[in-house]
């Protein structure tokens, strides 16, 4: 193997040595990439196309001339391969690493820094070395909260992606632990796999797959099939599955952009009501999708009328509104508020987005706020009785609060003045504000005092 101190001199002896002692890495094996084990990485798994990958490398000129190194600023680098994202060379010498592995790979230059090279470091049309560690990968993340990773075995072709309302063909096969639950070839919309009883991770992860690609789809029960599980498959509550999922062809939906308004007013019927169904039946993922299209299609139209324009209003509004419910059921809060908030800049007085606004914000423990909502609902219809009890609840919420409060400076005051006795040494100084103590080793800035904290 070489060294750091045994590297060639020139570009021709150096291809000479890493080829006798090296295997060339590159699909079409014209010796751009040579590669060196000077450590064996732990047997099994390799990168896939989309890991992110966190590695340590050194790079040479051919001529043992160092140019940069991340062990000297003490910081590992980290990507995701096979994206374009560094050096050729990299994303194919990476590949074919096990973790753990230390390899140094010889590279031509149009691997690495072309005909151009870089300034002030690497001349033009150079060859180049890197050693490289691979630390450690993992799939990447579709989602921000990791429910849904992604490893690509197969990188599809072209630069399209289906969106939702697409129709795809796929070969799906679903496991969970080592057991194959489902195996078959299937078509679906994208936004409405539920309905082939295919889970939500699936779906989320279509507008990211390319024709051709073969990918892993790693799974939380949030996108997997929840904490119902599916009897059919005999999938229990809350279990994480795996499914492999190849894109074998799509015909992408019409985009905003290529339909005129009175197509965007006739599909926006239809998702409403496919939305509805969804909610009704308690996939409220799955109806967020539905409603979401329709915002997107319609939130910056206007009509060539009055009856058109206030058709178009009418779908933006409700499906704020339902949206807002969905996100009520999902326990997403901010978001029920921020739909609310989009209905009553539209319609200050709406009643439901009064309302709902006032349920999130209860459950955010914004008692003051939520008492607000509810008491505007009143305002805007006195008979509604949902509202008033929610009140009684804000105002006794409010009270709980208060008394916490109270406790909680009770308490703290009556350490002070434990403290203050047990020391006999504090005095106050009414200059500044603050407490200080004889020695000077205290000072703790003045608490103002309120009608809820004791006098």
């Amino acid at each position: 193997m070489t060294t750091d101190q045994d590297l060639p001199m020139d570009h021709q002896s150096a291809t000479a040595l890493f080829a006798a002692k090296g295997i060339d890495v590159t699909t079409n094996k014209d010796q751009g990439v040579i590669k060196v084990i000077k450590h064996p990485g732990v047997d099994g798994d390799r990168p896939m196309i989309g890991d992110r990958v966190t590695v340590h490398y050194t790079g040479k000129l051919v001529t043992g001339k160092k140019f940069d190194c991340s062990r000297e600023r003490k910081e590992p680098f980290s990507f995701n391969v096979g994206k374009g994202q560094v050096l050729r060379a990299w994303d194919i010498g990476v590949l074919s690493m096990q973790r753990g592995e230390v390899c140094t790979l010889l590279c031509k230059p149009e691997y690495a820094y072309g005909a151009a090279g870089n300034p002030d470091k690497i001349p033009p049309s150079s060859s180049v070395v890197f050693e490289m560690e691979l630390i450690k990968f993992e799939g990447e993340s579709l989602t921000g909260d990791g429910g849904i990773v992604r490893r690509i075995k197969v990188k599809g072709e072209g630069y399209t992606n289906p969106n939702d309302g697409s129709v795809v063909n796929v070969h799906l096969e679903g496991r969970c632990g080592d057991r194959l639950f489902d195996c078959r070839d299937v078509s679906f919309i994208v936004g409405q796999a539920e309905d082939k009883s295919i889970p939500l991770g699936v779906d989320r992860a279509m507008d990211k797959m390319q024709k051709g690609e073969c990918c892993l789809l790693y799974l939380k029960p949030k996108y997997g099939f929840g904490s119902e599980g599916k009897p059919e498959y005999k999938i229990g509550p809350d279990k994480d599955i795996v499914y492999e999922v190849t894109l074998k062809d799509f015909q992408r939906a019409k985009d905003s952009w290529e339909m005129d308004l009175k197509e965007k007013l006739d599909l926006s019927a239809e998702v409403k009501n496919k939305g509805n169904q969804y909610f009704k039946a308690g996939r409220y993922y799955q109806a967020v999708i539905q409603y979401q299209r329709i915002i997107s299609w319609l939130e910056i139209e206007y009509g060539t009328g009055e009856v058109q324009q206030k058709k178009i209003q009418d779908y933006i509004l409700t499906s704020h509104l339902n949206l807002a419910l969905c996100f009520l059921r999902l326990k997403e809060f901010t978001q029920a508020v921020d739909n609310c908030n989009k209905v009553i800049e539209l319609d200050e007085n709406n009643e439901k987005a009064l309302y709902r606004r006032g349920e999130a914000r209860l459950c955010r423990n914004e008692f003051s706020l939520a008492l607000a909502d509810f008491q505007q609902v009143l305002q805007v219809n006195s008979a509604n009785r949902a509202a008033r009890a929610q009140i009684s609840i804000c105002q006794s919420k409010i009270k709980e609060h208060h008394e916490k409060d109270k406790k909680t400076y009770a308490n703290m005051f009556q350490k002070f003045a434990e403290r203050d006795a047990k020391t006999g040494k504090t005095k106050r100084r009414r200059d500044d504000s603050t407490w200080t103590s004889f020695n000077g080793e205290v000072s703790i800035k003045q608490r103002r005092r309120s009608q809820d904290c004791p006098s």
